[in-house]
């Protein structure tokens, strides 16, 4: 018996809303990675005062590509240019529906002339294996889970970050001097002892940083070397907790809902995507519900990746995003919520609680809706919580008032507009990247 598909799960709940919704749902927070070691606000405190270890190693999928056509079938599914893509670089990989939608993004590492790895949540790469099956292209693929699918299977590759004003003493400690100066997002080989792997540039937080990636059987070696090395400079190791916040600082937006559900032209596409894969899955909740899941859409410009498009070649979408280059409604903006509301509405006392939702909030202003919130976590280091949001663009001036509906919306069955007595916290606009260095300095030489 064939496994239900997306189209079969929306057709039986009645819409994709139905599907979707799930109020109250647990936010995702890493698998395999403890909760907390030294504590979530001493873990986010150590990739702002000295330096903090990420095991990116367990949570993400990896789609590994190659064959003579992987570069066609990746610029012609991609919105970023792919001119001068070197061997060793990475990019954030931007695919967006015929209609100029999101699908979702991901990273896209080049690792030979035939060779890609594109890592994240599997909507993007199930996007990419689609058009490659239905264009007939001459690619193969090899996917590694993330460790909740592995079946306690070993990753294929790990992956930590190093992040914080202090990560460059660390990696001069470990390596016996500085790295080979690369570009924001380039990698360079490196050795510790007969084990080679490599150093992309990159970081979180808008924090100094390197992300070492290599085959799993080096993983243990390089974990001590790093943790070894770090114990004197501060070092802290971030639990599952704390590493899902550095995306609210350095303003990346996580799991935007794919623009998938609705376009008569994509239903081969629900036909082919599993029900219980991500597309089928992923909750939807907050105290923001519409029952038109097009309310939930994102255009990439306005999540802020106006800056990765490239009208340098031929891609789906294309059109669209010309048309819509000038027209985006809303715009990504962090807000800084009001320490003392936070306290009267969810009872934290003196001392700051730790909160996370990717609940789609709304936001406020004069009674009024104007935006909604992506992604929502307590920053210690702020002093407060922070909230990624997309609010119209008139809005997004650096200290504008605005307020924040804090609750769940029961979903289907309640009118969109029912009066449900969800309380309001006051929140005054900021840019994002929050962080002055990721917004400022984070790219300079990328």
């Amino acid at each position: 018996m064939p496994k239900p598909s997306l189209q079969d799960g929306i057709e039986k709940a009645g819409s994709p809303v139905a599907l979707l919704w799930k109020a109250n749902a647990a936010p995702w927070t890493p698998e395999v990675v403890a909760p907390e070691y030294g504590g979530w606000r001493q873990e986010q405190g150590a990739w702002h005062e000295a330096v903090a270890l990420l095991n990116l190693s367990h949570h993400m999928f990896d789609l590994f590509i190659s064959g003579p056509d992987a570069l066609r079938l990746l610029s012609s599914v991609g919105a970023n240019t792919f001119a001068n893509f070197a061997i060793g670089q990475a990019k954030q990989f931007v695919p967006v529906t015929s209609r100029g939608l999101i699908v979702t993004d991901g990273i896209l590492a080049r690792d030979g002339q035939e060779a890609f790895t594109l890592s994240g949540v599997p909507a993007a790469q199930h996007w990419v294996q689609y058009h490659a099956e239905r264009g007939g292209y001459d690619v193969s693929f090899r996917t590694d889970p993330s460790s909740a699918f592995r079946q306690g299977r070993d990753p294929e590759l790990f992956r930590y970050q190093v992040q914080g004003p202090r990560a460059a003493e660390l990696v001069e400690s470990v390596f016996g001097g500085p790295l080979p100066p690369v570009k924001f997002f380039h990698s360079a080989p490196v050795s510790l002892g007969d084990r080679s792997f490599r150093a992309l540039r990159h970081g979180m937080a808008g924090q100094a940083g390197w992300e070492f990636i290599g085959p799993w059987e080096h993983a243990e070696a390089v974990h001590d070397a790093l943790v070894e090395a770090g114990e004197p400079l501060g070092l802290e190791r971030v639990g599952a907790l704390a590493y899902t916040t550095p995306s609210v600082e350095s303003g990346w937006i996580p799991s935007p809902v794919p623009a998938i559900y609705t376009d008569p032209d994509l239903a081969d596409y629900r036909g082919y995507l599993p029900l219980f894969g991500i597309e089928g899955q992923r909750p939807l909740s907050g105290s923001l519900y519409s029952p038109d899941i097009e309310d939930y859409y994102c255009s990439p410009f306005e999540l802020g990746y106006g800056r990765s498009i490239a009208f340098d070649h031929d891609f789906i979408g294309r059109d669209a995003l010309e048309q819509a280059e000038d027209e985006v409604r809303r715009t990504k903006v962090t807000l800084v919520f009001d320490i003392d509301d936070v306290r009267r509405v969810l009872g934290d006392g003196e001392e700051l609680e730790f909160h996370l939702t990717y609940a789609r909030n709304r936001v406020e202003r004069g009674g009024e809706p104007v935006g909604v919130t992506m992604q929502t976590a307590s920053i210690d280091p702020a002093g407060t919580i922070l909230a990624l949001a997309l609010v119209d663009r008139e809005l997004a001036e650096p200290g504008t008032p605005v307020e924040v509906v804090w609750g769940e919306h029961p979903g289907p069955g309640t009118a969109a507009d029912a009066d449900l007595g969800f309380p309001r916290i006051r929140a005054t606009v900021q840019p994002a990247p929050f962080n002055r260095y990721a917004r400022t300095l984070y790219r300079r030489n990328g």
